[in-house]
């Protein structure tokens, strides 16, 4: 029987301390598959470039030239990957479980086009990596009572914390973009990576979008990989950027007045949060409270204005 031919697609930025175990993980979570590295490198100044020399010499390397966000370099890397079966969107600091590869692609099929893993952190604990759509009903609930407290209700929780759901398979609105094996035929269908996010909520717009187009995403249980986090919720700067994106998202997909209610429950939802001292609120409340922001380009640049 042929492996599937599938491309890990990877994108870095001042990566260089990943490298050496996430490329170590790769020939376990691939075995029974024929896999291929391709990293799109985001104009790292650590030396990932020369960690991927040593620790993947076979790898395909794009450098970019500059910092373009994720889903730009998401789309560089399959690009540069060519015709495969499939392709695995997955971070830097993910660590992927024996055979989780195989396991993903068995789920695959013409009315599924994206699989997940059970993802773990650094201290093997579940990490809450389902989602429902954003909706009204959601923020609000988020705002006034907690997104964790509310998360085992399908009407009020976008994040999914009903450990009994993450025991079996199950097919989910989207999931946190760290580890997605896409199929040729949903990317193809839905095409590339929305580049104008920059940073958080692509993957969200991207599963969405497949969904609109009749392909599910879908949790593997039996698949596991262990996804170290990165911390936007301490960064300003990057949480700043989410709260945004989430407002932007969320109007892409709904009317203006619906919008103004969703950015209302986000402003009272950062509001409390600041309250209790959270930084990263405080600026993320500055940029809400921003039209200008809030219609800017997304970029390195729009980081760097983030009031922290």
């Amino acid at each position: 029987m042929t492996e599937p031919s599938i491309a890990i697609c990877v994108v870095t930025y001042n990566s260089a301390d990943l490298i050496e175990e996430f490329v170590g993980s790769l020939a376990a979570g691939a075995i029974g598959t024929d896999w291929h590295l391709v990293v799109a490198d985001n104009a790292s100044a650590d030396g990932t470039i020369a960690e991927l020399e040593r620790w993947a010499p076979d790898a395909t390397v794009v450098e970019v030239g500059e910092n373009r966000g994720y889903a730009a370099g998401v789309n560089a890397a399959v690009r540069a990957a060519g015709p495969r079966d499939a392709y695995l969107i997955v971070n830097a600091d993910v660590r992927l479980g024996a055979g989780c590869l195989a396991v993903l692609y068995a789920r695959l099929s013409p009315e599924v086009g994206i699989a997940v893993p059970r993802l773990l952190d650094a201290e093997g604990e579940l990490i809450w990596s389902l989602r429902r759509e954003p909706t009204l009903a959601r923020a609000w609930a988020d705002a006034l009572v907690g997104a964790e407290r509310v998360g085992a209700s399908p009407v009020f929780g976008e994040i999914v914390t009903d450990r009994r759901l993450y025991d079996a398979a199950r097919s989910t609105d989207w999931a946190e973009g760290s580890t997605q094996l896409v199929s040729s035929a949903c990317w193809a269908a839905c095409g590339d990576w929305d580049e104008s996010y920059f940073l958080y909520s692509e993957e969200t717009e991207f599963d969405l979008r497949a969904r609109d187009l009749g392909f599910a995403t879908w949790y593997e249980p039996r698949a596991t990989a262990i996804h170290l986090e990165g911390g936007s919720a301490d960064s300003p700067r990057q949480w700043s950027l989410l709260v945004a994106n989430r407002v932007r998202l969320f109007r892409a997909r709904n009317g203006p007045a619906a919008t103004a209610v969703f950015w209302l429950a986000t402003v009272v939802r950062e509001s409390t949060r600041t309250l209790l001292g959270k930084r990263a609120s405080r600026a993320a409340i500055q940029d809400l409270l921003s039209p200008r922001r809030l219609r800017q380009t997304r970029s390195p640049e729009w980081l760097g204005g983030v009031r922290v």
